[in-house]
C-alpha cells in the first residue's frame, strides 16, 4: 500500500510529539496528532505531546483494569501524563530521560538499569526499552486515528539530538523498529527540523531573510538538554543553499534544572516558615516548581505565584504547605544562573564537589548556558578571524516560549558581535514546543517533492582505534593511533575508500573494535592518522566485542585488510574491511547491535 502521509516524529526527552501531513499536496500542511493517555486512573484525554515518562505501577494498582488503555490492557507499565504525575509520588517506579541514557556510553543502554538507583525489587526496563514504549505509544495513538493508513506503512521522519553520535542514533533506531515504525525511517537532527519548520512557515521568503555567507545558530533548549547547531548561507549553481556546518556536545542542561534551581529556591522560603521537606515533598515540589515556572516567565505572568506540596508531618495531614513566589525574583534567579551576561573568552566551569562520583548521566556542572555556546562558537571558529560570529538565531525548544530568557541570550550574543543589530531572530513555529515534529513532518514532504534541503552529512568525523606495534610493557596496554574512516559531512548514499596500508583485522577469536567520533576536527580526510588526541577533540564512543570469521583462506590469527566506508541513504554508517589477497571482507557498524560485524565472501 503506498504511503498516505508523512510523519514527523519529536522524541523528545521529556515530551515527545507527532505531526504529520498529507503527501499528495502541493504544499504541505502539517497537523498534530492527539494522543490519547492516562491523566488519572481510569480517566483518559488526548492531548498534543506525550510526557516522555515511564511508570512501573505495583500490581494492586492495575485492578480492574484502572491503567488500562483501548490498545493496552495490563501491560505493566504506563506511559505519558499519569506516569509524569506519579513520579512526584514514586519517583522509585518512574523512569524519565530515557533519551538521555541512550547516549551515555558508560552503561549497557539495553541491559534494565531504569528507574536508575531503584531498589532491587522494582522491576526496571533498558533505556531502549523504555523508548520503544513511547514510540509503541505513539504508534497506538495513529493507528487508533488512522485505521486505513497504519503508521508501519506511512513515510516515517524521527528526530534525534544533533549530537548524538552513531551508536546513539543506532539505538534509537532499533527501538524504533522494534515498535513497529518502517524499515525505511529517517533519522532527522532535530536544530535542522527547527530550521524547516522555519522554512515551512516562511515559504519562498526564506531567501529573503538571509543572504550568502549568513551563519544561523539554532539554539534548541528543551527540557533536558541544550543543543547547538550552526547552519550556513551558500550559493550552489546560482540558489541559495543551507549547509549545517558545525553542532555542539549532547548538554545536559535545560527546563529540568530550570526546575529544580527554582525548587531550591522555594524549599529555602519553606525553611523560613520552619517547614523542613523530607524527600517525597521536596520531589513533588520540584514537580510544583515545572508549572511555576511556565507561569512566572510567561508574558502576562502574575506578579506572585503561589507554590503548595501536601503536608506530611502529624499536624499537616490532609492539608498543605505554601509559599508566595516573586515573579522578579524567580526570573533574575533563571536569567542569572542559565543565562549569565559572560565574555566569548569564557568557559564552562568543570567543577566537582567531591573525588567521588555517582555513575549515573553526566549532567553538566555548570548550568550556565551562555558559558557552553561561547566555547562552542569558539570551537569552530578560526584562529585568525576567532569565534564564530552567528548572523541569525533561531530559538527552539519550550525554555524559549519566555521572552525573558531569548532577550538575555540575544543581549550576551549581540555583546559579543558589538554590533546591535545582529545576529537577528529568525521567527519560526509560533508554538516551539512543536516546532520539531512539524519540521520533520515537512522535511519528509519536502524530501519527496523536491523542497529545499540542508546539506552537512555526518555531524562528526569518526575514527577507528589501530594498536601500534612494539615491544610490549608489563601492565601498559599498546598505544592506539585513530585512523579517520568517516570525514565530517560525508553524505548519505556516499562511499569512498580509506587510504591506508595493510591492517591487520583479528579473526576467528574475540576482538574489541574500538571506535571514536570528533565534532570539531573539519580538516581530517579518510586516511588521517593520529598519534594522539586530545578528551576535546576525540571522544570513544562503543566499542564492539566480535568473533569476526577466520579467513579460510589465510592461516594467521590476523588478516591483512584495508577499509572502505559507507553512509546508506537512510544514514547508517558501515564500515568494510576487505582483504587485497582472497577479496573476503567483514562489516563493522557503529551500533551496538548484538550481531555488530559479519564476514562474507565475494
Amino acid at each position: 500500500m503506498a504511503a498516505k502521509y508523512v510523519i514527523g516524529i519529536d522524541l523528545g526527552t521529556t515530551n515527545s510529539v507527532v505531526a504529520y501531513t498529507s503527501l499528495d499536496v502541493d504544499r504541505p500542511k502539517t497537523e498534530l496528532l492527539p494522543i490519547p493517555q492516562l491523566v488519572a486512573p481510569g480517566a483518559i484525554e488526548a492531548r498534543r505531546s506525550l510526557p516522555s515518562f515511564l511508570y512501573l505501577p505495583e500490581d494492586h494498582e492495575t485492578a480492574a483494569g484502572a491503567l488500562d488503555l483501548p490498545w493496552a490492557q495490563d501491560c505493566g507499565y504506563v506511559s505519558g501524563e499519569y506516569a509524569r504525575l506519579r513520579g512526584a509520588e514514586r519517583p522509585d517506579r518512574t523512569v524519565g530521560a530515557a533519551k538521555s541514557w541512550l547516549v551515555h556510553s558508560r552503561v549497557d543502554r539495553r541491559e534494565p538499569i531504569l528507574p536508575w538507583n531503584a531498589p532491587h525489587d522494582v522491576p526496571k526496563v533498558s533505556p531502549v526499552t523504555a523508548s520503544q514504549r513511547y514510540i509503541e505509544h505513539l504508534a497506538a495513538a495513529w493507528d487508533a486515528r488512522f485505521p486505513d493508513a497504519p503508521l508501519a506503512e506511512q513515510r516515517v521522519v524521527l528526530t534525534v539530538p544533533a549530537s548524538f553520535d552513531a551508536a546513539a542514533r543506532e539505538l534509537t533506531r532499533e527501538a524504533a523498529l522494534a515498535a513497529g515504525l518502517p524499515e525505511d525511517l529517517v533519522l532527522l537532527e532535530e536544530p535542522q527540523a527547527a530550521v524547516y519548520a522555519w522554512l515551512a512557515s516562511e515559504g519562498d521568503r526564506w531567501r529573503r531573510r538571509v543572504k550568502v555567507g549568513d551563519k544561523m545558530l539554532v539554539c534548541d533548549i528543551g527540557g533536558g538538554t541544550t543543543d547547538l547547531t550552526l547552519v550556513g548561507v551558500a550559493e550552489i549553481g546560482g540558489e541559495l543553499q543551507l549547509q549545517r556546518i558545525a553542532v555542539g556536545n549532547h548538554l545536559l542542561v535545560g527546563g529540568d534544572n530550570m526546575d529544580l534551581a527554582l525548587a531550591h529556591f522555594v524549599a529555602g522560603l519553606f525553611g523560613k516558615k520552619n517547614v523542613k521537606l523530607d524527600p517525597w515533598q521536596s520531589v513533588a515540589l520540584w514537580h510544583s516548581c515545572r508549572a511555576a515556572k511556565e507561569s512566572l516567565l510567561s508574558n502576562d505572568g502574575p506578579n506572585t505565584q503561589t507554590i503548595s506540596v501536601l503536608g506530611r508531618g502529624s499536624k499537616l495531614i490532609g492539608g498543605t504547605v505554601s509559599v508566595e513566589v516573586d515573579r522578579e525574583n524567580a526570573v533574575k534567579l533563571l536569567m542569572d544562573g542559565f543565562f549569565p551576561a559572560c565574555s566569548v573568552d569564557d568557559s564552562p566551569a568543570r567543577r566537582r564537589a567531591s573525588g567521588f562520583q555517582e555513575i549515573g548521566l553526566p549532567y553538566e556542572s555548570d548550568t550556565a548556558v551562555t558559558r557552553h555556546l561561547a566555547a562552542f562558537l569558539r570551537a569552530h571558529g578560526d584562529v585568525k578571524q576567532g569565534p564564530i560570529a552567528p548572523t541569525h538565531v533561531l530559538f527552539n525548544g519550550g525554555v524559549f516560549k519566555s521572552d525573558a530568557l531569548r532577550n538575555r541570550l540575544l543581549q550576551v550574543l549581540r555583546g559579543w558581535s558589538q554590533n546591535e543589530a545582529s545576529p537577528r531572530v529568525l521567527e519560526g513555529e509560533h508554538d516551539l514546543d512543536y516546532a520539531v515534529a512539524r519540521g520533520a513532518a515537512y522535511y519528509g514532504w519536502a524530501k519527496d517533492h523536491g523542497g529545499v534541503r540542508i546539506r552537512g552529512g555526518t555531524a562528526r568525523s569518526y575514527y577507528v582505534g589501530i594498536e601500534t606495534s612494539g615491544l610490549a610493557i608489563p601492565g601498559a596496554p599498546r598505544p592506539l593511533r585513530a585512523l579517520c574512516v568517516a570525514p565530517m559531512g560525508m553524505e548519505e548514499g556516499t562511499e569512498t575508500d580509506v587510504p591506508s596500508g595493510d591492517i591487520g583485522l583479528v579473526v576467528g577469536e574475540p576482538a574489541q573494535f574500538r571506535f571514536f567520533s570528533s565534532s570539531i576536527r573539519k580538516q581530517d580526510k579518510p586516511g588521517t592518522v593520529l598519534p594522539s588526541w586530545t578528551e576535546e577533540e576525540l571522544v570513544e564512543t562503543d566499542s564492539v566485542e566480535a568473533v569476526l570469521p577466520a579467513d579460510q583462506a589465510i592461516d594467521e590469527p590476523y588478516v591483512p585488510v584495508r577499509f572502505h566506508t559507507r553512509i546508506t541513504e537512510l544514514g547508517v554508517f558501515e564500515l568494510w574491511c576487505f582483504s587485497p589477497q582472497t577479496n573476503n571482507r567483514w562489516k563493522l557498524e557503529f551500533s551496538v547491535r548484538e550481531q555488530d560485524a559479519e564476514g562474507m565472501d565475494d
